[in-house]
């Protein structure tokens, strides 16, 4: 199973970004998926998830209301789409994939390259 995050890039505060996600090489409804991200000497922090059939999302307090995140099986990609940035969202993002129903850290057992967002003041 390989996991190819993109999209990262520069934003202004207040600007949007979509990132995306494709996962490959297993049948892609088989997997939840969720979205991380890691901020220069903080910890990893989960963000949102999504069930295998889209049904079902969760989001972490620090980015309710800002991100959605979708998936497209057809596309075998899911996406976050990211509003309102603000200077704190910089950090490296990652997505996720667990053949679990829930996903968590250490259940995701296939991981991506990481895609850096940087968001100015």
């Amino acid at each position: 199973v390989q996991l190819q995050a993109s999209g990262g890039g520069s934003a202004s505060a207040g600007e949007s970004l979509t990132l995306s996600c494709v996962v490959s090489g297993r049948t892609f409804r088989d997997f939840s998926v969720g979205w991380f991200r890691q901020a220069p000497g903080k910890e990893r922090e989960m963000l949102a998830a999504i069930s295998r059939s889209g049904g079902g999302t969760w989001y972490a307090d620090a980015v309710k209301g800002r991100f959605t995140i979708s998936r497209d099986n057809a596309a075998i990609t899911v996406y976050l789409q990211m509003n309102s940035l603000k200077p704190e969202d910089t950090a490296v993002y990652y997505c996720a994939a667990t053949y679990s129903n829930t996903v968590t850290p250490t259940l995701c057992e296939f991981w991506g390259q990481g895609t850096l967002v940087t968001v100015s003041s």
